[in-house]
């Protein structure tokens, strides 16, 4: 379990080092970092379908 739990936590730090870095507005960074570190298996999910580099939709 604990490899599960570093898994997790090494995919949520790479998730807000991209969207830190990424050219979205300040309030977007914080939103999308807020929502990986409250919810860090969903929120790394929603970055992964819908951040940066997803589809460019919006998500309902």
């Amino acid at each position: 379990m604990e490899i599960l739990g570093l898994l997790v936590l090494l995919l949520d730090i790479y998730a807000i080092y991209n969207v830190l870095v990424s050219g979205s507005s300040l309030p977007a960074k914080a939103l999308w970092s807020l929502g990986i570190i409250v919810l860090p298996v969903i929120g790394f999910i929603v970055w992964l379908v819908a951040g940066p580099r997803g589809s460019g939709r919006a998500v309902a």
